[in-house]
């Protein structure tokens, strides 16, 4: 037995090691859109798209998700005011992607984002804003 069919062995043992121990990828593809950090840079909640849908994650939990990315961009954007009516140093940083579709999709409705923002605080405050889809039980909580 020759010193580099050893030497390529453990090389091959090694590569088969490291890709069993490797994350597992996962299925479906989560395209981040918004963050929610403090002032210590903790994530404190966020916006992903994944399969069409806009999903809502706050506090370390999936809140909900829906096809409104104008409707979970105002709920995150609530949630900013809120830790900020706190005293905390909040940053919330979105995509162009998210930005462009919550626009497009209130433009559609002759609405500014402000107004819809408005709209939805009513709708909430009065009971008529339909839920946000609540999140599968398969879903991992983050």
């Amino acid at each position: 037995m020759s010193i580099t069919s050893k030497a390529r062995r453990d090389a091959r043992k090694r590569r088969l090691e490291k890709l069993r121990n490797a994350p597992a990828a996962p299925a479906v593809p989560i395209e981040p859109h918004a963050e929610l950090r403090d002032q210590e840079g903790h994530l404190l909640g966020g916006i992903v798209r994944r399969e069409g849908e806009w999903t809502l994650g706050l506090g370390g939990r999936i809140v909900g998700g829906s096809d409104s990315a104008a409707r979970v961009l105002a709920m995150l954007k609530r949630a900013a005011v809120l830790h900020e009516r706190e005293g905390a140093s909040i940053k919330l940083t979105c995509s162009p992607a998210l930005t462009a579709a919550a626009q497009r999709e209130v433009s559609e409705q002759g609405l500014s984002f402000e107004q819809y923002q408005s709209q939805l605080e009513e709708e909430m405050a009065s009971g008529r804003a339909p839920p946000m889809s609540p999140p599968d039980a398969s879903e991992a909580l983050h």
